[in-house]
C-alpha cells in the first residue's frame, strides 16, 4: 500500500511556512534542502527543515487535508506545529540522504 504525507517545512522556528504532499518524503525533503527548483517557495525562503508531517493511505484524503492547512490561521499551523514538535527541531536531521542521487 502506498502511503502519503502531508508535510511542513520552514526556515526557522517561527519562521516561514510551506505545506506540501508527498508519496515519498524522504526523496521529497531531500529536494527541499538541495534547493532542486531554485526559483521555488521553499527555495527562497530557505524552507530546508522538517518540522511535522502526517502520514495517508489515501492520496485524495492527503491532499483534501494539505487543502485544509492551507486555509488555516497561521496561529493553528503553529500550535500543530508545537504540540508534536514545541522545539521545531528538523525532524529530517538524522535521516540518511545520498545527496549524490535524485529521483527523476
Amino acid at each position: 500500500m502506498k502511503l502519503w504525507y502531508i508535510y511542513i517545512m520552514t526556515n526557522k522556528p517561527q519562521g516561514v511556512i510551506y505545506i506540501g504532499v508527498t508519496d515519498n518524503l524522504h526523496e521529497r525533503v531531500k529536494e527541499h534542502k538541495l534547493k532542486i527548483h531554485p526559483n521555488s517557495f521553499t527555495a527562497k525562503y530557505n524552507c530546508d527543515k522538517l518540522v511535522y508531517f502526517e502520514e495517508w493511505n489515501d492520496d485524495f484524503e492527503a491532499t483534501q487535508r494539505e487543502k485544509q492547512f492551507k486555509k488555516w490561521k497561521r496561529d493553528w499551523k503553529i500550535k500543530l506545529i508545537e504540540d508534536m514538535n514545541p522545539s521545531w527541531m528538523d525532524i529530517s536531521k538524522n535521516w540518511n540522504f545520498n545527496f549524490n542521487k535524485i529521483r527523476e
